[in-house]
């Protein structure tokens, strides 16, 4: 092929050339920008599990799915390094012997102005504590109507476990919700109890994740109780 046609043929191909190579970068551009979002959020996820995972419980034992719920409760009530201790607001106690009942006041959300008794893992008012407690408690000391029942962190998990597989409580059977994988339904039925856990009026940064962090308690559980 003579010069001057290699030549026209090359200017007639070179804005083609050019249209291909910005069609190209900007995939390029498009794919690269996605790849970032979804590293980030694989990068967020992992960072936010190894800042915190829920703690074992102390009990023993028990269904593996109302145990991952107990941990997941954890992740919203008690994001804390001594779950079983806390108090409202942040603030520990030593003794366990029953529940603190002590009322700290409320400094921020539609509550504020009162005050709240919420303690331990669980964050059990007093009231709720000292009401489960006498239904569920597996040792309550003392005699006759003078009963005295210990918050020590065992029997804080099998207060809560023995109401969370109480038909009667709730009615419905929540380990049997939780099986078929209805963990959102679940959360949105102990919200009443548990406002943190979505859907209520006190969502926190945790309440987004607890279906991904039941997800991953769960293959815990099972792992264990499998073992």
């Amino acid at each position: 092929m003579p010069r001057s046609t290699r030549s026209r043929t090359r200017q007639k191909l070179k804005p083609f050339k050019i249209l291909s190579l910005l069609s190209f970068s900007v995939l390029a551009i498009l794919l690269l920008n996605l790849l970032t979002t979804e590293l980030k959020k694989s990068s967020s996820l992992t960072r936010f599990f190894n800042n915190y995972e829920p703690q074992p419980l102390v009990m023993t034992g028990g269904d593996p799915y109302i145990r991952a719920l107990m941990r997941t409760i954890t992740a919203s009530e008690s994001n804390v390094e001594q779950p079983y201790n806390v108090l409202y607001g942040g603030q520990y106690v030593s003794d366990l012997s029953q529940h603190p009942s002590e009322c700290v006041p409320i400094v921020t959300g539609p509550n504020v102005g009162n005050c709240s008794t919420a303690a331990g893992r669980y964050q059990f008012l007093n009231t709720t504590w000292y009401e489960k407690a006498q239904r569920y408690h597996p040792h309550p000391s003392g005699f006759l109507w003078w009963k005295s029942y210990s918050f020590e962190p065992e029997y804080q998990d099998r207060v809560i476990y023995a109401w969370l597989n109480d038909p009667l409580a709730w009615g419905v059977n929540i380990s049997q919700l939780l099986k078929e994988g209805k963990i959102e339904e679940v959360l949105r039925l102990l919200s009443g109890t548990w406002t943190s856990l979505g859907y209520g009026i006190e969502n926190n940064s945790m309440s987004p994740h607890l279906p991904k962090i039941y997800e991953k308690m769960l293959q815990e559980e099972l792992g264990h109780h499998v073992g």
